[in-house]
């Protein structure tokens, strides 16, 4: 097969600032105090930024030229990038946009405001102006080293990145186990499961009728095809009403990427591939973990993608290592 890709390609960010004071009574005023406790998907560090984003962006227009425009998806909120980007690549700064989640929820208002990443991952592909071919990155994933768009498109078709792996078979039984007994413990509770990303990947793949195996994204880039999006959810439209209904993440809801990966794995899409990331999750490591991981990555030309999740948890002076890495990738310091 001729290895093409001759159509624009735009980039899409989801970001939230969740030390925005507004934004957290915002999201407070929609939880009990015990359900800020308890309830999978509202833990804090699900809406902390730390500047993350600027090194996303970065990584994009230093690696990935080709990007036609970046969209960055927000609940009124806007990163303090245009300085950055203007520092270093201020011809750039006119192809950035700030996205409000009442355009893309235009339809379905309702919903709002969201505090579900599943929920508005399901709805990217209403931003408009956005190239039908896009990538999805989260504000935690980094471009490693230069990309060429045909490691993320092939002749128009998304190149999918994960492995085939069982279903997961041990979550669903402890999931089963732990709900029976707090319903016997506590006959009067609601129990909420947590939204496990295998589950999560899981439910999207059972939609296309998967049923003894499913291709598990890692943590990395999301090619997309907005076209086979929007034909799906215009064909089913039960199946994404149901999936954003949730105003926090639930264990009920299918993964949205994992959604695309199942929807072209069966409209026959071959171009599979491993996921070609380094992840790192700091939390409780120190500067050498860091180290070691950065290590890995510039050594193994492979290795594409850089995710770092949860950096808000780690020492401060474990963000200052993961943020020094970061600068000598990117050339910042030069």
């Amino acid at each position: 097969m001729t290895k093409t890709c001759n159509r624009p390609i735009d980039a899409v960010i989801t970001w939230v600032d969740g030390s925005d004071p507004l934004h957290q009574k915002k999201r407070l005023s929609f939880l009990s105090q015990s359900a800020v406790d308890v309830l999978p998907g509202a833990d804090d560090t699900r809406f902390n930024a730390i500047n993350e984003i600027d090194y996303c962006i970065l990584s994009i227009l230093k690696f990935a030229p080709f990007i036609r425009k970046i969209f960055i998806v927000t609940d009124q909120q806007t990163p303090k990038i245009n300085q950055l980007v203007r520092t270093y690549f201020p011809l750039r700064l006119q192809d950035i946009r700030i996205v409000d989640h009442t355009e893309i929820f235009e339809d379905h208002i309702d919903v709002l405001p969201t505090f579900n990443s599943r929920t508005i991952e399901s709805m990217l592909f209403k931003i408009k102006g956005l190239a039908d071919e896009f990538v999805y990155f989260n504000d935690d994933v980094f471009l490693a080293r230069p990309i060429s768009p045909t490691d993320w498109f092939i002749d128009s078709s998304p190149v999918i990145r994960g492995k085939w792996v069982l279903p997961p078979y041990e979550r669903i039984l402890w999931d089963a186990l732990r709900s029976s007994f707090a319903r016997l413990k506590s006959p009067n509770k609601k129990i909420q499961l947590a939204a496990s990303f295998q589950l999560g990947q899981w439910n999207a793949a059972k939609i296309f009728h998967f049923r003894w195996r499913y291709f598990r994204a890692g943590h990395a880039t999301i090619t997309m095809s907005k076209k086979n999006i929007e034909d799906f959810f215009r064909e089913r439209p039960d199946i994404l009403r149901s999936n954003i209904s949730y105003r926090f993440r639930h264990a009920n809801q299918f993964n949205a990427v994992a959604l695309s990966n199942h929807l072209e794995l069966s409209n026959k899409n071959k171009n599979t591939t491993s996921t070609q990331a380094i992840y790192l999750r700091p939390h409780n490591k120190n500067v050498s973990y860091v180290k070691k991981k950065f290590e890995e990555c510039l050594k193994d030309s492979s290795k594409l993608f850089l995710c770092v999740q949860s950096l808000d948890q780690a020492s401060s002076e474990v963000q200052e290592a993961v943020f020094s890495e970061m600068n000598t990738i990117l050339a910042l310091n030069e």
